[in-house]
């Protein structure tokens, strides 16, 4: 399983990088990456068709436990996929910027 850490996260997604969190909504509305689409893991698979599949798919969740599993999931699927390690928690740990509301376009 491929994974990275917070740093490398975060350059990513400021060079453009296709990232979802697969929290559940309500985890999501509390509060999430800005710039990453929501996919619950409850329905990932119905988000599989909107996946890029030119470029990796980075996979966040709360710490790290369910974007390990949804990234197992998506290389079965020929997802190239990356686990965000630390999550969501670790992102507001390290003082970074987090959106609130569900006001984004899901994957």
């Amino acid at each position: 399983m491929s994974e990275v850490d917070l740093d490398v996260f975060a350059s990513e997604l400021a060079e453009g990088a296709f990232a979802i969190d697969v929290r559940e909504p309500d985890e999501f509305r509390a509060g999430h990456v800005p710039g990453v689409r929501p996919a619950p893991l409850s329905e990932l698979g119905a988000h599989l068709a909107a996946l890029p599949a030119d470029r990796p798919v980075y996979v966040i969740c709360a710490s790290g436990n369910r974007s390990a599993w949804a990234v197992a999931h998506l290389e079965a699927a020929g997802v190239r996929a990356v686990s965000v390690a630390g999550g969501t928690s670790g992102w507001v740990r390290t003082g970074r910027p987090v959106v609130r509301g569900s006001d984004v376009r899901a994957a």
